[in-house]
């Protein structure tokens, strides 16, 4: 299996060398380096991706993610709550996904956790 994700990795690194604005290949090799531990590069790509599409919650929402697993906090509730500026509304996922485990009782995302979860329905107020 780890063999099969080097290959992959390697795969779409070539691509992304040859064609360095393709984002799906960004988006891509973001979730396998992250999938595979390599938490910096996965950071990388999620900051290329944003740049590429700075009015996408789920980019912001990712890139919140790699922010936060690479001891980030400030910048990862930042960047969370550009993500929720720009619509992004599932509290559900964000109370359950374990890139976030590293804010659990960090102020700041409590915080937003509470505005979230006091506007109804996931929302935050903007």
């Amino acid at each position: 299996m780890e063999r099969d994700m080097d290959f992959e990795i390697a795969f779409y690194e070539q691509l992304d060398a040859r064609n360095p604005a393709d984002e799906r290949v960004m988006e891509l090799l973001a979730h396998l380096y992250t999938k595979v531990g390599r938490i910096q590069d996965g950071l990388a790509m999620d900051r290329r991706l944003r740049d590429c599409r700075p009015g996408d919650p789920l980019v912001h929402y990712n890139l919140a993610c790699s922010l936060s697993l690479t001891g980030h906090p400030d910048e990862a509730v930042a960047m969370l709550q550009k993500a929720l500026d720009l619509g992004y509304r599932d509290l559900s996922w964000i109370l359950q996904d374990k890139d976030l485990e590293p804010l659990k009782g960090y102020g700041p995302f409590e915080e937003l956790l509470a505005r979230m979860a006091a506007s109804g329905s996931g929302e935050a107020p903007v």
